[in-house]
């Protein structure tokens, strides 16, 4: 992998922002021409500093407007129930998160349902279908204070290239 220049960036920055903008307007914005832009954006994927492109959806315009962050505590740490819960998770299409977490339970998990009875319904007819879960504890959500996927990236550029 190359050392990210603060160029790579801004490109990282831009198309962050706003992942549709056109090759022609990013070059723009970082002060390339649009063919040594293309190229960076390609290298910058192909590294894997650029995961993929996607909209970011309004949930409750979609009707699902309750968020519910599950603690898993699993019912023994073997590598076999962490597999099959990993699994499990990957098929739920309401967690939209899954996170294996040190501390006092085992995994975090972001759900997001219409209303509190999809959410029980959820957790007595989804949820307990996994096995190996041991307790859970639900924290919905009262108010989103911040919901962001951008990465902060101004870490990145002390020492980068110039």
């Amino acid at each position: 992998m190359h050392k990210l220049d603060q160029i790579d960036l801004d490109i990282l920055a831009a198309l962050q922002a706003d992942g549709r903008t056109t090759n022609v307007a990013l070059a723009k914005q970082v002060g390339l021409s649009p063919t040594p832009c293309l190229e960076r954006v390609k290298s910058l994927e192909a590294e894997g500093f650029i995961a993929g492109y996607s909209a970011r959806l309004a949930p409750a315009a979609l009707g699902l407007g309750l968020t519910v962050f599950v603690q898993i505590s699993i019912e023994r740490t073997s590598q076999q129930l962490f597999t099959d819960f990993r699994a499990a998770v990957q098929a739920i299409p309401e967690i939209q998160e899954c996170h294996m977490v040190a501390g006092g339970y085992d995994y975090l998990l972001k759900v997001r349902v219409p209303d509190m009875l999809a959410y029980r319904n959820f957790l007595g007819a989804v949820l307990s279908g996994i096995p190996g879960i041991r307790e859970t504890h639900s924290y919905p959500v009262m108010e989103e204070v911040k919901d962001s996927a951008a990465i902060a990236l101004g870490h990145l550029d002390q020492g980068v290239a110039r």
